[in-house]
């Protein structure tokens, strides 16, 4: 079998930083998070992505500063690359990451731009589609391997998942018809969760459900979903992501969300109206 050539710094300065997925992240933070004087932490990255004193005392109040520098780099910086970053590591004099997660890098882009240059597969490989009846967009037979595809990607921690089996009820299996795409429905294990995450909300999904929630500010998923989603283009935010508050809130609002206008399950004088709303504005 023949070993694959390895990628140079400029085939890596093209790939997004969105090629990284969890574990690789994961293992960067277990670096640069601890607080040491004889090694350069996220901090110091921080500073080399140009942000401010302000914004680095704001990260500090986060429980993995690494991963959230990460991800809102992502959203701030007009070309967030994998060779970039690689770049800033080598300038803090981090050599000891290079070589440690290196490889892990270098299979997380491998994995990118093979997905890049073929057709995905259908999510699922089953006939019995997501609502209810034979599903003709599952094409796992078909001669054809066509992406499925769908009306909307919904955003949410599993502690809501009990409002997401009523929106399935009221949206898919009623006359509204509409195809939610649920991660925990849809997508098969062993995928790469930020690979495939972003493909389906940047490729396969029109619209983006964010369930709104207390336990949805805690989860770093959420986060990455919402954030990505929002880092599409200008303006793309506003025809693409709907905000859903389905229960009361101890917590303040998501500030990059207060922009756009929520459906509000709590009000009681709209809850009435607010299936057949949301589904309008997921068919619009």
């Amino acid at each position: 079998m023949a070993c694959e050539s390895s990628l140079d710094e400029a085939a890596m300065s093209s790939i997004p930083l969105v090629a990284l997925n969890y574990n690789t992240r994961h293992r960067l933070s277990l670096y640069l998070n601890p607080d040491t004087v004889v090694a350069a932490g996220w901090t110091l990255l921080a500073e080399e992505m140009d942000y401010d004193y302000l914004e680095i005392r704001n990260f500090e109040r986060v429980p993995n500063p690494t991963l959230a520098v990460l991800e809102d780099w992502e959203k701030k910086c007009s070309q967030p690359t994998v060779g970039r970053l690689l770049e800033l590591l080598k300038r803090m004099e981090r050599h000891d990451i290079l070589t440690d997660i290196e490889p892990l890098i270098e299979s997380d882009c491998k994995k990118y731009l093979k997905k890049q240059h073929r057709v995905p597969p259908p999510l699922q490989d089953y006939t019995v589609g997501s609502s209810g009846g034979t599903d003709s967009s599952v094409l796992c037979h078909s001669a054809v391997s066509v992406p499925e595809s769908f009306d909307a990607f919904i955003c949410y921690c599993p502690q809501d998942i009990k409002f997401v089996q009523e929106m399935i009820s009221r949206l898919e299996q009623t006359e509204h018809r509409l195809k939610l795409c649920v991660f925990d429905r849809d997508v098969l294990p062993g995928t790469c969760l930020w690979s495939i995450t972003s493909e389906l909300i940047e490729k396969r999904c029109r619209k983006m459900v964010v369930i709104i929630s207390d336990d949805y500010l805690d989860s770093t998923e959420c986060d990455f979903q919402t954030k990505f989603a929002l880092s599409l283009g200008p303006g793309a935010h506003e025809r693409r992501l709907i905000p859903v508050k389905y229960k009361a809130m101890k917590r303040l609002f998501p500030s990059i969300l207060r922009s756009i206008t929520v459906c509000d399950y709590t009000n009681p004088h709209t809850q009435s109206w607010f299936w057949d709303r949301l589904a309008k504005a997921l068919m619009r």
